[in-house]
């Protein structure tokens, strides 16, 4: 049978492939410290779940939902914008709740996409940037994932080489992968570049508040203009420890908002009207529960650099969200990120993401996700110094070998 079309423009899924190698260690006894995924396991907070409970008794709650979000949840958004970016929004018109960032961003991508359309996507990033485009029909072309100079620079050569012109640019900070943040400042030349070539920019704030050292970081919506041209997408998976909850939004421009909208409403019937309850509660309730969040994250952070760099392998210290984007050990650099993935898994009972995972540009990389405890992340550090110091005498061959081979 031949293969479907939007199938046939997807690669491969590398995380798969690493999935069954986990799976096939774990069935053999292994005890395997997963650092791959970014899947909090951190518990909800219990307030959330007690007012999902709650709602979950009352009548009518089992019925079909709103595909926008309900009232309450739209106006606790607004709200949660105004007071952490001083960003005013109306409810009504600029704000929809989605099933997670994700879906947002790949529901985004249908409203505006025709066949052939052009967008701007960093390399490496978040696969469903670059994904979502192309189901639609799009094309991708490549922009740097820092956001410096050359982030710029590299933006207008694509928009002059591109036909037909750029419809989109997307941005994503504090960056899934790479971890890398923007300022303001960085956005303002953002909004500006989008005004000067008529694109819409798409913003993934997915980790808004996992942040660390006291550096909130802004968003783009902070810019004067940016709501002219700008869809900023947010979750409370990682906020509020929510993942299986699918619970995100997307806000700004009332056009844009107005389109994702009219596509959802064909799609879907909205998230469990408990869970959006819940999820209003969490925007409306204290924000101890995301200040400890973040400081369990910190201090993961500070022990995986600490006890990974006296292993052996150095890894700079991410700023924000909850990955750390390392390189791979000169020793293993010629193997490729999928290949030191697989000995890593084998040999260490380690997994951690392949840069490749996020674009071609991450192929150097491995993302490490602080998704275990300190204490698992110092056995990890432990299994990985084991093989570190073997790898010389009992890999030579096979490193050898691949790195000559690739």
């Amino acid at each position: 049978m031949q293969e479907f079309h939007r199938i046939k423009r997807l690669p491969p899924y590398v995380f798969e492939e690493v999935n069954r190698l986990k799976a096939g260690a774990r069935a053999r006894g292994a005890d395997i410290i997963d650092l791959g995924m970014g899947n909090p396991d951190l518990p909800t907070p219990r307030h959330i779940e007690e007012k999902v409970i709650e709602t979950i008794g009352k009548p009518r709650t089992n019925r079909y939902s709103a595909s926008r979000g309900i009232p309450g949840l739209r106006r606790a958004q607004a709200a949660y914008y105004e007071r952490r970016f001083g960003v005013k929004l109306n409810p009504d018109t600029q704000v929809v709740a989605t099933l997670g960032s994700k879906e947002g961003f790949a529901n985004m991508a249908q409203a505006i996409t025709a066949p052939g359309d052009v967008v701007l996507c960093p390399n490496p990033s978040y696969p469903i940037h670059a994904f979502g485009f192309l189901m639609a029909g799009g094309t991708i072309r490549s922009v740097p994932a820092e956001p410096g100079p050359e982030f710029f620079a590299a933006a207008e050569r694509a928009v002059r080489h591109s036909i037909p012109k750029p419809i989109a640019m997307i941005l994503c900070y504090p960056a899934n992968p790479t971890a890398a943040v923007a300022d303001l400042e960085f956005y303002r030349d953002a909004v500006a570049f989008a005004k000067k070539h008529d694109i819409i920019l798409l913003s993934d704030l997915a980790y808004s508040e996992i942040y660390f050292d006291g550096n909130p970081p802004p968003s783009v919506l902070q810019v004067p203009g940016a709501m002219d041209v700008t869809v900023e997408f947010t979750s409370l998976s990682k906020t509020y420890s929510m993942p299986g909850y699918r619970i995100g939004f997307a806000v700004g421009n009332e056009r844009l908002i107005a389109a994702l909208a009219r596509v959802k409403s064909y799609l879907d019937y909205g998230a469990f009207t408990p869970v959006q309850v819940g999820a209003a509660a969490a925007l409306n309730g204290p924000d101890d529960c995301i200040a400890e969040a973040r400081q369990i994250y910190q201090e993961r952070r500070d022990a995986l650099v600490e006890s990974f760099g006296r292993a052996g392998w150095d890894v700079p210290p991410p700023a924000a969200s909850m990955f750390a984007w390392a390189p791979v050990p000169e020793a293993f650099r010629d193997l490729g990120s999928l290949e030191f993935t697989k000995l890593l898994l084998e040999k260490a009972d380690v997994a951690v993401s392949p840069g490749i995972g996020f674009g071609e540009h991450g192929d150097g990389y491995v993302r490490i996700a602080l998704v275990e405890n300190e204490q698992r992340i110092r056995q990890a550090a432990r299994n990985l110094r084991r093989f570190l110091a073997s790898a010389p005498e009992t890999m030579h061959n096979v490193i050898a070998l691949k790195g000559a081979a690739s």
